[in-house]
């Protein structure tokens, strides 16, 4: 099988990705052995604003909601990580690196030791060291012995497994309001030394998942985040920027488009695991089984709603990245089936009901889930 001819492109890691952000400022600074592969320019200090779900499309549309946003020097899109999902984008920014090396390969992804879907985010199996899951060093890692690293966020995210995995290193502060936050990247950043600020904000991409971007739900926390924005840029002291990206974009999705593909006679014969987003569906195939004609079953049932791809056409043509390790392959599924228009696909038989009462949606590569902005002050 190979990738449809309308099959989008594969993230720009190395050059103009979420994977080269955290490394940049980190070298904008002074700090040895990362690169500064966006060109960012030199400082004293960097914060390095993630908010999550903020996709560049999104950000264009309601622009006139956030003039501190639409003010800010541009440098372009960049692309998310493949799969466009917090925990693959966010362990892609903290360690440089691309999903093929760093091994976060979605939401929930099979553990093959195991032989058990395992969850990404905020339910780690007991039996996964995060340290040993994703092994290599991180930013923070490299800047800690150079400069002052430190991580502002909600203080239930201090010892999470995510952060162990892939934003260890450094201080971290935590702060529980926006208004705290700020204030406290603000106070670390007066201290006057050399630093590295990592400023997570999460409210946009919960707002979105439950009521959708296009919600004024979504819109009261956009203006909210550029209030916070510009507290933050108009006190930063000398010498010191401020750049802000994003993880992934969303779609909304309508409730008749959100699919159960447990109720579906046949659909999953042959799957051993469900694994992924429900907009990168991972299908992990029981043995003897052949992916080809479970990715052409898929195909037909879902039509031009979905592009299907299997795990070797994705690999070689870049998706994770160049020369992905083989053993973090095998946590990906056979075949992955990805959204191209605005559905999601579910396995209620292992997920329950409750995830299609969800909304905001990400995970494949349309524009609208690829494209993150980079935006300097």
């Amino acid at each position: 099988m190979t990738l449809p001819s309308d099959f989008p492109a594969a993230p720009r890691y190395g050059s103009r990705s979420v994977a080269d952000v955290m490394s940049s400022a980190a070298a904008a600074i002074g700090v040895p052995d990362v690169s500064n592969t966006l060109g960012l320019p030199k400082a004293q200090r960097y914060v390095v604003v993630l908010v999550d779900g903020l996709g560049s499309q999104l950000l264009s549309e309601y622009s006139g909601y956030a003039p501190t946003l639409r003010k800010a020097q541009s440098l372009g899109d960049l692309d998310a990580a493949f799969p466009t999902t917090t925990s693959v984008s966010l362990s892609s920014l903290g360690t440089g690196l691309p999903p093929g090396q760093h091994g976060m390969l979605g939401y929930d992804v099979v553990d093959p030791a195991q032989d058990r879907v395992v969850n990404m985010l905020g339910q780690w199996n007991p039996q996964i060291d995060p340290e040993v899951w994703q092994p290599h060093r991180t930013v923070f890692n490299r800047a800690e012995d150079t400069v002052d690293a430190v991580t502002v966020s909600k203080p239930r995210f201090e010892n999470s497994e995510l952060t162990r995995a892939s934003l260890r290193g450094g201080r971290f502060k935590g702060a529980e309001g926006v208004f705290a936050r700020t204030a406290s990247a603000l106070e670390e950043l007066r201290e006057g030394k050399r630093a590295l600020v990592y400023f997570y904000w999460d409210e946009l991409d919960k707002i979105g998942h439950s009521k959708g971007w296009r919600s004024e739900y979504w819109l009261e926390a956009l203006e909210e985040l550029d209030s916070a924005v510009k507290r933050l840029v108009q006190k930063l002291p000398a010498n010191t920027r401020v750049i802000l990206t994003a993880d992934h974009g969303m779609v909304d999705v309508a409730p008749e488009h959100r699919f159960d593909a447990s109720s579906v006679p046949g659909l999953l014969d042959g799957v051993r695991h469900t694994a992924g987003e429900p907009r990168a569906v991972q299908l992990h195939v029981e043995p003897g089984a052949d992916p080809a004609e479970i990715a052409t079953r898929w195909q037909e049932h879902f039509g031009d709603a979905v592009w299907v791809a299997t795990r070797k056409d994705l690999a070689s043509g870049g998706y994770f990245g160049g020369d992905p390790n083989p053993a973090v392959l095998e946590r990906a599924g056979h075949v992955w089936v990805l959204g191209r228009e605005p559905i999601a696909i579910y396995d209620v038989s292992r997920q329950g009901s409750k995830p299609l009462n969800m909304v905001g949606q990400h995970g494949s590569l349309t524009d609208a889930e690829r494209l993150i902005p980079a935006l300097l002050w």
